[in-house]
């Protein structure tokens, strides 16, 4: 009976230390954020018509518009709220407005505790975007809320803060990516509300020992440019170019393109629906969509027996800049300071900023270089950076990397 008891134990310990060494470590960063779950607040789901038959919704996904009222003939407010407070001030909307008979219109964005940051993009289908004319959008003369002149009749038009790129977009672009040679489309996991966490597992031939790139986006639902950015980065790794293939055969990519598919198709600020900045959960993995993600990295390159060399982070902010570490990361020294020198090269007409910095918060850069000795670089991009430079840049970007690593 010892014996067995004995035995018992020793198998239980087995298995808990299998799994234990397949988990991301936790690490203590210098500047700690408490990511244990906050309340939010969900937006009511509705349609709401005025008076005079004008009408506005946020049923669909990625959709952000908490009240809407009639406040005098012609104008119109739509209330913007985010998910909860704190947050980072970028106030972001998504709504559908029509009017049972034609009618000049403005419409004041009205914020809470935020001022405007997003210019106002319209589509008549919710897939093709333009910027609204510039003569139809004021600013408040505190320059908090924005007002808004259309013209509406009984067709419904999209206006938003960016272009929907919702899980469904997301998911649809993947499953393009999946039809090509050496690319896998897999479940990584899900997030709290139960929404899948899509993979791009790219690669040719054998994995085992085999060195590990990761790249994620959207950790913060509004940031669209840096997810463009993304996607024409990988497209340019995926293309049937010499350069292209040899670095397929030579690396595998796991790309995890919508870290938080919550705050995306919930229209949120910049949290998940644990109220939290996913990019300050990277110590201690609190939210499930960083702990899965953290863990399905971890536990590819054990079983592998790989080294992640590189994580990129996607993300959106006022201007371009790339956020590096300060420290050399031993998997892959001096890399960043060659790869930055040839994307300026390459871009010579355009201001290429990085601002490196040490390990501070818990955030994915500070991440990948704690976890795995790996470089870790965070790609911001503009909110009104021109999409046909954003998808420039982020070939410029792969094609760098690529040259670079193939002789590594």
């Amino acid at each position: 009976m010892k014996n067995n008891y004995g035995y018992f134990v020793f198998l239980l310990l087995t298995i808990y230390s299998c799994q234990t060494a397949y988990q991301a470590k936790p690490h203590d960063f210098p500047k700690p954020v408490d990511t244990t779950d906050k309340p939010i607040e969900f937006q009511e789901k509705k349609t709401y018509t005025t008076e005079n038959g004008v009408s506005a919704d946020n049923l669909f996904d990625g959709a952000r518009l908490n009240d809407f009222q009639q406040l005098n003939q012609d104008t119109f407010q739509a209330s913007i709220h985010p998910e909860n407070k704190p947050i980072n001030r970028s106030p972001y909307y998504a709504f559908r407005l029509w009017s049972a008979t034609p009618k000049k219109v403005v419409i004041e964005l009205n914020y809470t505790d935020a001022a405007h940051r997003y210019f106002p993009k319209i589509s008549t289908d919710g897939e093709n975007w333009t910027l609204l004319d510039s003569s139809q959008v004021q600013l408040a003369s505190d320059s908090v809320n924005a007002f808004i002149q259309l013209d509406l009749n009984a067709d419904k038009i999209w206006i938003a803060a960016q272009e929907l790129q919702n899980s469904t977009h997301v998911k649809n672009w993947c499953l393009e990516q999946a039809k090509l040679t050496g690319v896998e489309f897999q479940v990584a996991g899900k997030s709290k509300k139960g929404r899948d966490m899509f993979l791009l597992d790219i690669s040719k031939g054998e994995n085992r020992k085999k060195d590990i790139i990761a790249i994620i986006s959207r950790q913060h639902p509004p940031e669209v440019t840096g997810y463009l950015a993304m996607k024409a980065f990988i497209e340019e790794i995926l293309a049937d170019k010499p350069l292209s293939n040899d670095f397929r055969k030579k690396y595998h990519l796991l790309v995890f393109p919508l870290m938080n598919p919550d705050g995306v198709d919930l229209g949120h600020w910049r949290h998940n629906t644990g109220g939290i900045d996913l990019n300050r959960d990277w110590a201690y993995y609190h939210q499930p969509e960083v702990k899965q993600v953290a863990n399905y990295i971890v536990k590819t390159a054990k079983k592998n027996k790989s080294k992640v060399i590189l994580g990129m982070d996607f993300h959106s902010t006022y201007y371009d800049v790339l956020y590096t570490n300060q420290q050399s990361a031993k998997n892959l020294p001096h890399y960043k300071d060659y790869w930055v020198a040839g994307i300026r090269e390459v871009l010579s007409e355009e201001k290429i900023r990085e601002s490196p910095s040490n390990v501070g918060a818990p955030v994915s850069k500070g991440w990948f270089l704690t976890q795995f000795e790996a470089e870790g670089i965070v790609y911001e991009v503009g909110d009104n950076t021109p999409r046909d430079l954003i998808g420039k840049k982020g070939q410029a970007a792969a094609i760098e990397m690529m040259q670079l690593l193939i002789y590594k």
